[in-house]
């Protein structure tokens, strides 16, 4: 068991006065909303803070960088939910025993070549590949696709300092490859679009891109981000990964209350058709809210010494994958990846050297998290 240092958790302060903290993004002056039982509550009352708001629901809003809506989450129910139900299916094959196996071999693969080496830079070497390959799995498509993917870096729309990046990169790949499923369709996740159907018609082009646009964005640096920072963590605090490795089954409840201290996105945004009163603070018609899952997590009427990391935690409510009608359909998939990631490592590692670190920092005008990292070098002991 270890404490967190503050930059973690930059909301306690606020959480525990107001409830909420004003941070200008982009021209606007957005109310976070930070506590829990608040958080929860705001992202299932969907009347009152919509996602029936394409490019507005990720902070900052995305209109520079894709030209669809990102479906489903980008939309309310009835809608969410129809739209919804058309791709989770391909979502849960990441409970199917021959998905999980075969994420398990990529993950051994990865972490054995990973160990050959003197040392390894985590990040773009090691986290990167094993996310994009194993969502070839997830989409049902042969895994040298990921070499591609790999190609793009952490984030499909933004550079490492946090800028947009230039061009439609995403965008011309998914076109090629919808007409590729249409002229010779398989049983992969693009295919299995161009024959989908919403409320008794075909899905249009823009459907399938907004479908396939939030598989590659919504699940590529969260991931890769939760990946780094738990491999720090072990590295920084060997009894961890002697607490695991003494009882395996310890890494069910320790993969979440990994998910909780490391929640790799901050918040996500929310548009209020009416002007709303927040926690005191005014949000004209139209305007966004934030919803803080980063200071949800961290919240003290919830968390019992929150800042505390217990593997054994129980209960533990994180929202890190949302709540709601919104609830993350790439959960399971996430988890499966990193309780891979555990088994993996206390079969086979020793311990860590870090050799070096350098945190990635969210710098906002009201705050500064930190959150995963620009570079992490370390060094595998064998077993």
């Amino acid at each position: 068991m270890s404490e967190l240092p503050d930059p973690h958790d930059p909301f306690r302060e606020a959480r525990n006065k107001d409830g909420v903290l004003r941070c200008p993004f982009q021209g606007e002056n957005i109310p976070m909303i930070l506590r829990h039982a608040d958080v929860r509550s705001a992202a299932k009352d969907y009347r009152t803070f919509s996602s029936d708001a394409p490019f507005r629901v990720p902070i900052p809003s995305e209109e520079a960088v894709r030209t669809m809506r990102q479906l489903p989450i980008e939309t309310d129910p009835p809608e969410h939910s129809e739209y919804r139900e058309i791709v989770e299916p391909f979502f849960l094959r990441a409970r199917q025993p021959k998905v999980m196996a075969q994420v398990q071999a990529l993950i051994d693969r990865e972490l054995a070549a990973a160990m050959a080496q003197d040392s390894i830079e985590i990040v773009l070497k090691f986290a990167l590949p094993v996310q994009s390959r194993a969502l070839t799995h997830l989409l049902n498509v042969p895994e040298a696709e990921a070499e591609t993917w790999i190609g793009w870096g952490i984030h499909v729309f933004r550079n490492i300092a946090g800028d947009f990046k230039k061009g439609t990169v995403l965008e011309d790949y998914l076109n090629k490859r919808f007409d590729q499923a249409q002229a010779d369709p398989g049983e992969d996740f693009f295919s299995a679009l161009t024959r989908a159907t919403y409320r008794g018609r075909p899905l249009t082009r823009q459907e399938m891109m907004g479908f396939a646009n939030l598989a590659f964005a919504g699940g590529r640096d969260t991931i890769i981000h939760s990946i780094s920072s738990i491999i720090a963590y072990l590295g920084r605090h060997p009894d961890a990964l002697e607490y695991l490795r003494e009882e395996p089954g310890r890494i069910i409840h320790a993969t979440e209350e990994f998910f909780r201290v490391f929640m790799p996105l901050t918040h996500i945004g929310r548009v209020c058709p009416a002007e709303t009163l927040v926690h005191g603070v005014k949000v004209p018609a139209n305007g966004r809210v934030s919803l803080n899952w980063a200071s949800a997590n961290f919240d003290e009427t919830v968390f019992e010494s929150p800042r505390q990391v217990r593997l054994d935690r129980r209960p533990n409510p994180h929202i890190s994958f949302g709540v709601g009608p919104h609830l993350c359909l790439g959960a399971a998939h996430a988890r499966l990846v990193i309780r891979s990631l555990l088994q993996s490592l206390i079969r086979r590692v020793a311990g860590f050297a870090i050799l070096d670190a350098r945190e990635h920092v969210e710098r906002e005008p009201a705050y500064q998290r930190t959150n995963g990292f620009e570079s992490l070098v370390v060094r595998f002991i064998s077993r």
